[in-house]
């Protein structure tokens, strides 16, 4: 009866992998040439690191957070296939000296158009003069922007929107800005407590515009105004709508991948994956025979649950993550090893093929929980302290560690109890051994 049990879950297990390995050849995204998400290093394209200046942000986590919004919009509205664009921190632990936006974007190898895509989205300000800026400035008429004006909390991280607006009187065209909720909060509350007091307008660093608050102003909207044209109202608000940078930036290095060299890679790697199962499938065949051939079926249907879940999720495979995924294959072989040692050990001692398939799978469990649990931290400390390539490399070897112990729990378990015999021999337990080995 159990048997018939493990041997519906074999079948069931088997149909569910078919289905799952004809998700993945079918399931490809719109134009895409493989439905998996590759890095730069693997299908080529431009890499661009810049520097954030958060000297004088407070919350700075925030920001990045906020800039790296900005960027994706930026770079999005040009069409560019999976841009990857992440952040690194700076800090002791993590090797940085400065905060960091990196941006990938495959398929680009123009450095040229690369930075065009990014451009120089303005930095928008509003802060206030200081009570002696008069003074300061007729004392020193080389007097910069600190000197002269206090920022504020409020810049264009809280913007909604930027439109193209005209004086009703003069025709003299205007960029009208309407913050967010917290941003209209934030203007409100500066407005309230600074009547009299000059608000300076600040874009890039120039001062714009710099009008006097009359009353407080509660619904988050307010002007720039200048002698600006027509087209360069229009330009200013375009770029005002991609998106003002709440940090500024500077571009700190860049480099090209070319498509050739990542195609290779790419190809590189399948092939070593390949080549490097069919020898793990056959040594575990020749060496732990019945049990090797169940071992190597768990095997494939790890990487087939593994490959849909890095299409599903999606993960950015690297030629560093590509590795992680292939040393997986490799270290998914553990626990079965672990389970056909202590199998090999109880048929020793006299028990039957299925008591000891059971007394196997039992006795392994510790030590495949303490190998893979050390695998995992191993892969967290490495995702959260790593750079972008060892972030890809520790993220696809912890998948893979969490799926190949599922695999090896319960594939291999439910594919070997449905073909253990109920009944003894020589030759069955020769099968169920490995080496040289016959009881």
């Amino acid at each position: 009866m159990k048997a018939r049990k493990h041997l519906f879950w074999s079948f069931l297990l088997i149909a569910a992998f078919v289905l799952l390995g004809y998700f993945l050849v079918r399931e490809h995204r719109p134009g895409a040439k493989y439905p998996f998400k590759f890095g730069l290093d693997l299908v080529g394209g431009t890499e661009l690191v810049y520097k954030a200046d958060t000297s004088k942000v407070q919350d700075i986590a925030g920001a990045m957070e906020s800039l790296k919004g900005v960027i994706e919009r930026r770079v999005n509205i040009f069409g560019v296939s999976e841009p990857i664009i992440q952040t690194e921190s700076a800090g002791v632990i993590s090797g940085n000296k400065d905060e960091r936006l990196i941006v990938e974007l495959p398929g680009v190898t123009d450095i040229e158009q690369a930075k065009t895509l990014i451009g120089q989205t303005p930095l928008l300000e509003f802060r206030l003069a200081k009570p002696n800026s008069a003074e300061i400035l007729k004392a020193n008429p080389q007097a910069g922007l600190d000197d002269l004006f206090t920022p504020t909390e409020l810049t264009g991280r809280y913007l909604a929107k930027a439109t193209v607006e005209f004086n009703q009187n003069t025709q003299v065209p205007l960029v009208g800005l309407e913050f967010n909720s917290e941003g209209a909060d934030i203007f409100k509350k500066i407005t309230g407590e600074h009547k009299g007091e000059a608000l300076a307008i600040v874009l890039d660093g120039n001062v714009l515009s710099a009008p006097t608050i009359q009353d407080e102003i509660p619904n988050g909207k307010a002007q720039i105004s200048g002698t600006f044209t027509v087209d360069q109202v229009k330009s200013l608000v375009n770029n005002l709508n991609y998106g003002a940078l709440p940090v500024p930036i500077s571009l700190s290095s860049s480099q090209t991948v070319g498509a050739s060299l990542g195609d290779a890679a790419l190809h590189s790697g399948v092939r070593a994956g390949i080549i490097g199962l069919i020898a793990l499938a056959i040594f575990l065949i020749l060496w732990y025979r019945l049990p090797g051939l169940v071992a190597s079926v768990a095997l494939v249907s790890y990487i087939i649950l593994s490959l849909v879940v890095f299409a599903l999720i999606p993960v950015t495979l690297t030629a560093a993550g590509l590795a992680g995924f292939i040393l997986s294959i490799g270290m998914a072989v553990d626990a079965n090893v672990l389970i056909f040692e202590r199998t090999k050990e109880e048929l020793k001692k006299g028990r039957s093929i299925r008591e000891a398939l059971h007394e196997g799978f039992s006795r392994a469990w510790l030590s495949i929980r303490d190998s893979n649990v050390s695998s995992i931290i191993t892969a967290l400390v490495l995702f959260w302290l790593g750079t972008a390539a060892v972030k890809g490399f520790a993220l696809t070897l912890g998948l893979g560690v969490l799926i190949s112990m599922f695999t090896a729990i319960t594939v291999s378990r439910t594919f070997l109890f449905a073909i253990a015999p109920s009944e003894d021999s020589a030759f069955k337990k020769f099968l169920f051994s490995n080496g040289f080995h016959i009881k």
